[in-house]
């Protein structure tokens, strides 16, 4: 009797065993397996991300220089209006020059001689009277001395200081009958009829800075608003700040020289982006994700971010228009667990896209 209790005994427990284990798929049957996160989704589509970047700026002249002579001497002509509009070529001021215009004469009387005896040997040449080195230094004295006059006419020259361009002058720095030097700053010039615009910007946007793309200037009491165009970059990012020097031109004098001005420059993001809310990305200590939804399971996908607006993040890489991206309930997501979708909605209801 005993022998066949201890034969029983082990059916007993597969039997107990197995009723358990029923018991359980028929629980887990019944609750409909693992519970399932309720998420809202949104659907990639391609769309554009408005953006102004905001940066600082100087007012220069279109062109500007300062005048000085050349040379030393006393000033014996002095016409400069401070403030006031010259020509191209008109003559501001002269330094004197009656040592420069007596050597001058002196060349010339030698050059007169030089000329009738050159002309002189050159008929005894023709004839034989002289030999052809005789006529030739006789020729170089004459080369040699118009040389010399023409290096007196440009030393006159320098003497007489103009304008470069047309312009406007600043104030005057010297007085009618002072010495100066090449060092000596007489006045300043200025063409103001067509302003500079100097601004830097960041290397990230320098695909954003093209020649001709309009940008927004702006008064810092921000009173005065014109738009200037783009005309030139420098071709080297600043090895320091990481920065990209910009030029651009305004037409029109709108703001004063000088002043502090704040550039505006249209970062939109094209046509063809992928925008997500920003409550979307999962951060991790080197990569960012978001949960896209495929066949009600739910998926961890490596993302690259470019652009940013107000709750908005473009998607540069990782996506693909149409898959489906939760953006609530993001962090109850499991990789490759069941997700239960409560909602699709517009991404316009979500962030605003302008």
């Amino acid at each position: 009797m005993n022998t066949l209790k201890r034969a029983f005994l082990p059916f007993v427990l597969v039997v107990a065993l197995v009723a358990c284990k029923g018991k359980s798929e028929e629980k887990k049957q019944k609750d409909g397996g693992p519970k399932a996160a309720i998420v809202d989704v949104i659907i990639a589509s391609t769309n554009k991300i408005s953006k102004s970047v905001e940066v600082n700026g100087s007012v220069l002249p279109n062109e500007m220089t300062t005048i000085q002579s050349e040379v030393s001497g006393r000033v014996t002509f002095l016409q400069i209006p401070e403030g006031g509009n010259v020509a191209a070529g008109a003559v501001l001021a002269r330094i004197n020059d009656a040592d420069l215009k007596a050597s001058q004469q002196k060349i010339n009387v030698q050059l007169d001689l030089a000329q009738k005896n050159e002309a002189r040997l050159k008929k005894l040449l023709s004839i034989g009277g002289i030999n052809q080195a005789d006529y030739d230094a006789v020729l170089n004295q004459v080369n040699t001395l118009k040389a010399d006059l023409s290096i007196i006419q440009a030393q006159l020259d320098k003497t007489v200081i103009k304008a470069p361009f047309a312009g406007t002058l600043g104030l005057r720095m010297i007085s009618m009958g002072a010495y100066v030097t090449p060092a000596t700053v007489i006045t300043t010039i200025q063409e103001v009829n067509q302003l500079k615009i100097d601004f830097t910007v960041p290397e990230f946007y320098a695909e954003k800075i093209k020649k001709g793309t309009v940008v927004k200037v702006q008064s810092a009491d921000n009173k005065t608003t014109a738009n200037a165009v783009i005309t030139a970059t420098e071709p080297l990012v600043n090895a320091t700040t990481r920065n990209l020097k910009v030029r651009a031109v305004l037409k029109g004098r709108s703001f004063n020289l000088g002043a502090f001005v704040k550039v505006s420059i249209d970062a939109t993001a094209g046509n063809n982006t992928i925008l997500v809310p920003s409550n979307c990305i999962i951060p991790e200590s080197t990569v960012k994700k978001v949960v896209v939804i495929k066949d009600g399971i739910g998926q961890l996908v490596e993302v690259e971010t470019g652009e940013r607006n107000e709750g908005l993040v473009q998607i540069v890489k990782g996506l693909s228009v149409g898959d489906s991206i939760a953006v609530s309930g993001v962090l109850f997501v499991k990789p490759n667990s069941p997700v239960k979708v409560r909602s699709v909605k517009l991404l316009s209801d979500i962030a605003t896209l302008d």
